[in-house]
């Protein structure tokens, strides 16, 4: 399936030349894509010293604000293990047993209310520059031009859960469906499910998890001592070089794109008719167990995707 938007275009996979042991970091958006990435290169490199900012080790393939063949080049390049970035659900990528394929979870609700703060930190005149500079005004007319957050925030709610677009930014519908696809693959041995609120309550253990699906031998002493790089504040600290896209200064602010990762945001925008709605769209959605995952986690819910 193809998955096309303002921002990016899953075609830009047709034809990659993958290598063996590849990485492929498939989330949905505000799920933890920049966090995985960067446990990613602490495992590869071995240190929180990285050769290069964070977006070019690990470039967004799929973004349309890079001539595809510069990103390719880039990629072809690399002497390190690769780790590549998407927000292509796994039935929009090409799929080999010698590629490792990260998905990574959260809470939708939690995501919606962390994409406002993503769209409003980004500067989006800059990004159509760039696009336009790699394929002109190609699809804006068909997509139309991003704006601020504007409107009644329970509006905007009712909307993100009702939507049927699965390549929109960001709509509930979407990130079940792109969590679906690796739940579908979730017994495949290079498929790995990694979940946001994991990552929170025990990111020593889910950094060990991450290293055994990448067959990367790691202690719980080496685990502890790389983890603690990835902290929010370690992280916010280092923005000019771990923040997504910072290279193409694509932020206002790209220490805003650090916010606080927390949950339970969404309360503020929600009533009671609302909360049962969203019940009942996730319901007519995905499967209980899926459902439970998303919103919990491993260590929340008891399910382990891949038990």
């Amino acid at each position: 399936m193809r998955y096309r938007s303002l921002v990016a275009d899953s075609a830009r996979w047709d034809g990659f030349a993958f290598r063996t042991d590849d990485i492929v970091i498939s989330t949905p958006r505000k799920c933890g894509t920049t966090w995985t990435q960067m446990l990613c290169a602490l495992l590869i490199f071995g240190s929180a010293n990285f050769p290069a900012p964070l977006d070019e080790l690990s470039p967004w393939l799929d973004m349309c604000n890079q001539s595809l063949d510069d990103v390719r080049t880039k990629l072809a390049v690399q002497t390190h293990r690769r780790f590549i970035k998407t927000h292509t659900p796994l039935d929009g990528l090409p799929i080999r047993k010698d590629v490792t394929y990260v998905v990574v979870g959260r809470d939708p609700r939690d995501a919606a209310v962390s994409f406002e703060h993503h769209v409003a930190n980004m500067d989006y005149d800059h990004f159509l520059e760039l696009r336009a500079r790699v394929m002109g005004t190609d699809g804006v007319a068909e997509f139309g031009r991003p704006g601020a957050v504007i409107g009644d925030p329970a509006a905007r709610w009712r909307a993100f859960v009702r939507s049927d677009a699965l390549d929109a930014p960001l709509t509930l519908a979407a990130v079940l469906h792109h969590l679906h696809t690796a739940w579908q693959r979730r017994h495949d041995r290079n498929v790995l499910m990694l979940h946001f609120a994991d990552m929170r309550a025990d990111l020593v253990g889910e950094t060990r998890r991450l290293a055994a699906a990448l067959g990367i031998d790691l202690t719980k002493e080496r685990a502890s001592d790389l983890a603690r790089h990835a902290g929010l504040d370690q992280m916010r600290a280092r923005a000019p070089e771990l923040a997504p896209n910072v290279s193409q200064e694509n932020w206002k602010d790209p220490m805003a794109f650090f916010r606080s990762g927390g949950t339970g945001e969404w309360r503020d925008r929600v009533d009671p008719r609302d909360a049962d709605e969203y019940e009942a769209r996730v319901a007519s959605l995905v499967p209980a167990d899926l459902a439970a995952w998303t919103h919990l986690g491993r260590l929340g819910s008891g399910i382990d995707p891949h038990a």
